[in-house]
């Protein structure tokens, strides 16, 4: 599973990207479980943010869903911070 995730907005307006292929990961179920909750919280198209807040494009094998702070779902919140943190 090849999970993406695509950070824009904030004050500074930097964009961000990160992406983590479980492949031959020990911990993949872990992973798929998330990135499905995360998945599920996620909207088609992209939602009003709030001014200098961070909107996230959250892709899982090839489909998308959008979220923005600060109404993120748990799930969501865990795995851009892990992408973020361990993808390239």
């Amino acid at each position: 599973m090849r999970i993406q995730v695509r950070r824009t907005g904030g004050f500074a307006g930097i964009e961000r990207f990160a992406e983590v292929d479980t492949s031959g990961r020990t911990d993949a179920g872990t992973w798929h479980a998330l990135a499905e909750q995360a998945m599920a919280g996620g909207r088609g198209t992209p939602p009003d943010g709030v001014p200098d807040g961070f909107s996230y494009r959250i892709t899982v094998d090839g489909r998308s869903v959008y979220c923005t702070d600060p109404r993120l779902t748990d799930a969501q919140r865990q795995l851009i911070s892990l992408v973020l943190k361990e993808g390239s």
